[in-house]
């Protein structure tokens, strides 16, 4: 087994967490960033020297870069930097408070393609690595009630797409990770939820308020998952898209398919446009 080291924003709980405890059990050094100092003090006591922590809010620019830097001249090389922090945001589109509409973009899209873009000089320095992007099958399919946290996962899996063939001459892998619901503790923490609207009750896009409350069955196991996206990076090529759950291929799936099937209809009248 390849002993790495490996940067992952976020460590505190979820995905992260649960990601930085399977790679510290293994024997890997994690460089982990929290947003409340403390959070993740019994990984610290556990792990020692091999467990690295930054305290990194992402939608602070200037702290990224500072975190970034600090981790990378510590510990040397990173051989995976995990984009991992951020939180959803649910509800119809005019229940939001625009700085609520802003918080989202700061953390979700801008802090990973800042994160991104601090790691990138290190990489590229070093000759290669990973980068793994913590997306979701929302970032694929689109449903009401979603339509902020879709703008979020839709743009950074644009983003990290194009970035993939930009820094494939460098070495550097890209991966893309699609997973559905699991059963992490999103719906009690990251998720927050719109002031609702009356006008939306028992329409489409009220059906995000069961999330919270447990009416929205939750299939995945986190562990498995993660354990999926270490596994990845011993895949060469690395795999542009990792989907984790039965209902994130179907979802993901299902809505590529209806894209096609609006699309191609088109091809004659496009042709008409052209000079």
């Amino acid at each position: 087994m390849t002993t790495r080291t490996w940067f992952i924003t976020g460590v505190n709980s979820g995905f992260g967490r649960e990601l930085a405890a399977q790679l510290l059990d293994r024997g890997d050094r994690v460089a982990g960033t929290v947003r409340r100092e403390g959070s993740v003090g019994d990984l610290a006591d556990k792990y020692g020297d091999r467990f690295w922590v930054g305290h990194l809010d992402v939608t602070d620019p200037a702290r990224i870069r500072t975190v970034v830097d600090a981790a990378f001249a510590e510990l040397g090389r990173i051989d995976v930097v995990v984009v991992n922090a951020g939180y959803g945001l649910m509800g119809a589109a005019e229940e939001f408070t625009d700085e609520q509409v802003q918080h989202q973009i700061a953390t979700n899209l801008v802090g990973a393609i800042r994160t991104v873009r601090a790691a990138l000089p290190h990489l590229r320095a070093q000759g290669g690595g990973r980068l793994i992007q913590l997306s979701s099958v929302a970032g694929l399919a689109a449903f009401p009630g979603g339509s902020l946290y879709h703008a979020t996962k839709w743009g950074v899996e644009g983003f990290m797409e194009a970035l993939a063939a930009e820094v494939a001459p460098f070495g550097i892998g890209v991966t893309i990770v699609e997973p559905g619901g699991a059963r992490t503790a999103f719906a009690g923490g990251s998720l927050q939820l719109g002031a609702p609207l009356a006008a939306y009750d028992g329409t489409p896009a009220a059906f995000v308020r069961g999330i919270r409350d447990g009416r929205v069955p939750i299939v995945g196991d986190p562990a498995k998952m993660m354990a999926r996206v270490i596994e990845s990076v011993d895949l060469e090529p690395a795999p542009l898209r990792l989907v984790l759950g039965t209902d994130s291929y179907r979802a993901a799936t299902a809505a590529l398919r209806a894209r096609l099937a609006q699309v191609e209809p088109q091809e004659a009248t496009a042709s008409t446009t052209d000079a």
